[in-house]
C-alpha cells in the first residue's frame, strides 16, 4: 500500500467511527422518536427543530452502509429505528413517495415531492435492504422507483422533472433551496438518481433500470459535461437549454466518481473507458481551478462575473478526496493522491470539532 494511502486510511477509519459515536449518542429523538433535526455549533438541541427528508434517508444510509463496510451488526438497532421512523412519519401512505420536512413530532408540514429526495429514500433503502435482507425495504424501494419513472421522467424531453406538489401534480416553484436556480432539469437531482439508480441496481438487475442507467450516464457525457471547459453545467430547463454558467467544484468531483461507479455496475466496458477519460479531466481541472491557498476546496466560481466563492464547505472537501483518489487509482500518477492528502489535512485542521464533536 502506498505510504500517503496507508496514512489516509488509518486516519479516515478512525475519523468513521467517531463519527458514527457522535450520531448514535447525539441524534437520537429519545422523546418524539426518530433522530433530532439540529444540534447548534456547542452541541446544544435545538428545541422543536423541524425533521427533514434528506437528513434522515442519509443517516439510513450512513449506519447501513458503515454496518456493510465493517460488517458489524453494532448499527443494527439504528438502522432499524430510522427505516421505522420513515415509514411511519415520511412515508404518504396516499400518494407514495416521501414528504420533504416533518415538525418535530412527526407531523407533515411541507408535503411536496422533491425528486432529489425519493432519489435518497432509494440509495438508503437499497443499502439498508444490503445490510438487512428485510424484503420491506427494497419493496418500498422499487416502489418510489416506480413512482419517479411514472411522474418524474419526461418522456418528450428525456431526463427528470425537479420537483411536484404532493399528489405529483406539477409546480411552479421547483428549487431546492432559495440559493437555486428554479429549472426543471438540475444536474445535482440528476446526479442522485443516477446514484440511487446505481445501487438500487445492485441488488435489482432489471433491464429497464439498467437502461435508464445507461441514458443517465449518456446525458452526463453528452449534455450536462461541457468538454470545452471540462466543468459540468448545473441547471437546465425543460428543452436542455443551459440556464446560467455557475461552476460547483464539488459536484464536478462527485459527479466524476459517481459516473465511474455507475458504468461498472451494469458492466458496461465501454461507458467505463469513457467515465474514466472524463474523471482525469476533471480531475486536472479541478487540481488547476478549485484549491484555495490554504489547500481546501472552494465553493463556487462565476465565469460571467470571475468572481470565486472561497468559501470551505465540508462536502466538496470530502467529494474532492474520493474523486482524486479514483483519478489515483485509473492513472497510477501520484500527483492526484497526493492533492487527496492535502485536501484531507485541511479538513482535519479546519472542519472537524475536535471540542463539540462532528464537523
Amino acid at each position: 500500500m502506498h505510504p500517503l494511502q496507508k496514512k489516509m486510511s488509518a486516519e479516515m477509519a478512525g475519523e468513521l467511527i467517531q463519527i458514527l459515536s457522535y450520531w448514535s449518542t447525539s441524534a437520537i429523538d429519545h422523546k418524539y422518536g426518530g433522530f433530532l433535526g439540529e444540534r447548534d455549533f456547542y452541541n446544544m438541541q435545538v428545541p422543536e427543530a423541524p425533521k427533514g427528508i434528506i437528513l434522515n434517508s442519509r443517516i439510513l444510509w450512513s449506519f447501513s452502509a458503515a454496518s456493510n463496510h465493517l460488517q458489524t451488526n453494532e448499527y443494527k438497532t439504528l438502522c432499524d429505528r430510522s427505516f421505522q421512523y420513515l415509514q411511519k412519519y415520511f412515508r404518504d401512505e396516499k400518494y407514495g413517495g416521501v414528504y420533504w420536512e416533518l415538525d418535530y413530532q412527526g407531523r407533515p408540514v411541507n408535503l411536496r415531492k422533491q425528486v432529489y429526495a425519493q432519489a435518497f429514500m432509494i440509495y438508503a433503502l437499497s443499502e439498508y435492504y444490503i445490510f438487512s435482507k428485510n424484503p420491506l425495504a427494497l419493496q418500498w424501494a422499487l416502489e418510489i422507483y416506480g413512482l419517479i419513472e411514472k411522474y418524474a421522467n419526461d418522456r418528450k424531453f428525456g431526463g427528470y422533472t425537479e420537483a411536484f406538489a404532493r399528489d405529483w401534480s406539477n409546480i411552479d416553484d421547483m428549487r431546492l433551496s432559495e440559493k437555486d436556480a428554479n429549472e426543471a432539469k438540475p444536474m445535482n437531482t440528476h446526479l442522485h438518481v443516477l446514484e440511487a439508480y446505481t445501487n438500487l441496481y445492485r441488488v435489482h438487475r432489471e433491464k429497464a433500470l439498467e437502461s435508464q442507467l445507461r441514458f443517465l450516464i449518456e446525458k452526463f457525457l453528452n449534455t450536462f459535461y461541457d468538454n470545452k471547459t471540462k466543468h459540468f453545467n448545473l441547471f437546465f430547463n425543460e428543452q436542455w437549454q443551459v440556464k446560467g454558467k455557475i461552476i460547483s467544484y464539488g459536484h464536478d468531483i462527485e459527479a466524476a466518481w459517481l459516473l465511474i461507479e455507475a458504468a461498472k455496475v451494469i458492466q458496461d466496458k465501454n461507458l467505463i473507458i469513457l467515465t474514466g477519460e472524463a474523471a482525469l479531466q476533471i480531475a486536472d481541472t479541478f487540481m488547476n481551478e478549485a484549491l484555495g491557498k490554504d489547500g481546501g476546496v472552494c465553493n463556487e466560481f462565476n465565469p460571467e462575473t470571475g468572481i470565486l466563492d472561497t468559501d470551505k464547505h465540508w462536502w466538496p472537501q470530502v467529494e474532492a478526496i474520493i474523486g482524486l483518489v479514483y483519478a489515483w487509482q485509473l492513472s497510477k500518477e501520484e500527483k492526484y493522491l497526493a492533492c487527496a492528502n492535502s485536501i484531507w489535512d485541511f479538513t482535519k485542521n479546519n472542519l472537524i470539532d475536535k471540542i463539540n464533536g462532528e464537523w
